[in-house]
């Protein structure tokens, strides 16, 4: 690997900065100030510093991100802005993508990450990972509107969703559901079919993940290893 790519995928410096490093001599690679941004460099054996600082290299990142309404889930986007733009430039080159979709207007705990195996697994119905929403409706829901969602809920396509825990508030309006699939907008489906209408959905559990409090929408932070080790977990 180029050590201009080396410093690209680690999210330490761009292309361009990596060039203006060198030229300032504040790039070493296994203690030799490097001359070149095209030196070669292993990942698994090199010792590489930048600006005196070891950088560290992770074949795999994983972020997470208090998604605000109106950004979609996807990569790109000729419409609308994606949640990707919500990182700073140096993440562009890591090749990360959204571990699952949250609609456009649904808000909350989104995992971004590089690893496409371990997304496919969490994904995968097999596994049951569950994932819990808070929610709120237009009309109150009914102890037999409860029922349906424990026992499953049969949605407009004939589809019969597997069974789904809810909690109500006071107001029977609100609360919480927890799914262990991901059909396409399957909440807002699984209220239609009980002639409700979803007004607010915001995911606030993935797994292991729990959104946290002190993390505002629109912002992200990398998990800690503890939090990769759990999601490999869930994943096995």
């Amino acid at each position: 690997m180029r050590l201009d790519k080396f410093l690209s995928v680690t999210a330490v410096a761009t292309r361009k900065e990596t060039a203006k490093a060198v030229r300032s001599g504040t790039v070493t690679v296994n203690g030799i100030v490097a001359k070149k941004t095209d030196m070669p460099v292993d990942p698994e054996k090199d010792t590489v510093t930048y600006g005196g600082k070891p950088v560290v290299y992770k074949q795999y990142r994983y972020v997470l991100l208090n998604k605000p309404d109106g950004y979609v889930s996807a990569t790109e986007d000729g419409k609308d802005p994606t949640v990707l733009e919500l990182l700073p430039p140096l993440y562009t080159d890591l090749g990360l993508f959204p571990c699952g979709r949250l609609d456009k207007h649904t808000l909350g705990l989104m995992l971004l990450t590089n690893n496409g195996e371990l997304s496919h697994r969490l994904l995968s119905p097999r596994r049951h990972v569950a994932k819990r929403y808070a929610f709120r409706v237009k009309f109150p829901l009914s102890d037999a509107d409860c029922a349906c969602f424990r026992d499953g809920v049969t949605l407009e396509d004939g589809y019969e969703t597997k069974p789904a825990e809810i909690e109500l508030n006071q107001d029977k309006k609100s609360g919480t559901v927890t799914l262990i699939e991901g059909k396409y907008h399957q909440i807002k489906r699984m209220m239609e079919a009980l002639h409700n209408q979803i007004t607010y959905l915001e995911r606030v559990t993935f797994g292991p993940l729990t959104l946290p409090a002190d993390l505002a929408r629109g912002e992200w932070r990398e998990l800690t290893a503890a939090q990769e080790q759990a999601l490999l977990d869930a994943a096995k």
